[in-house]
């Protein structure tokens, strides 16, 4: 598992691995039922405290996200994938009408945006 963590960031280390992790979950990447990596692994990977993987893993762990047997390891669940995509589409929905409204005050019409918008969804 690759992960990035800024450490100048204002969100906390423990947080910036569980969006990470909740990421992986929504696109796929990591499934119901695979292993994470282990704590001592992560933290070492990460050069940071184990204690803040561990943070992070009880509360994927409490979200239902994932879950721990005891001398094997933390395995991901199946339950909340339906709620991390909805939730990301609320994101998305509200970035797009940030930037619909920004472009329709900028004096864009409709149908440009929807034109822009084929533009940049094409293959």
């Amino acid at each position: 598992m690759h992960m990035i963590i800024n450490a100048s960031s204002m969100v906390p280390i423990y947080e910036q691995i569980m969006e990470q992790i909740k990421k992986d979950i929504a696109s796929g990447t990591l499934k119901p039922g695979d292993a994470l990596p282990s704590v001592r692994q992560l933290a070492g990977d990460l050069k940071i405290s184990a204690l803040t993987v561990k943070k992070a893993y009880d509360r994927l762990e409490q979200e239902g996200y994932t879950t721990t047997v005891h001398g094997k390891g933390t395995y991901v669940t199946g339950e909340n994938v339906a709620m991390i995509r909805e939730e990301q589409r609320r994101q998305i929905e509200q970035e797009l009408d940030t930037v619909i409204q920004k472009a329709l005050a900028g004096g864009m019409t409709k149908e440009e945006i929807r034109e822009l918008l084929f533009l940049l969804t094409e293959d």
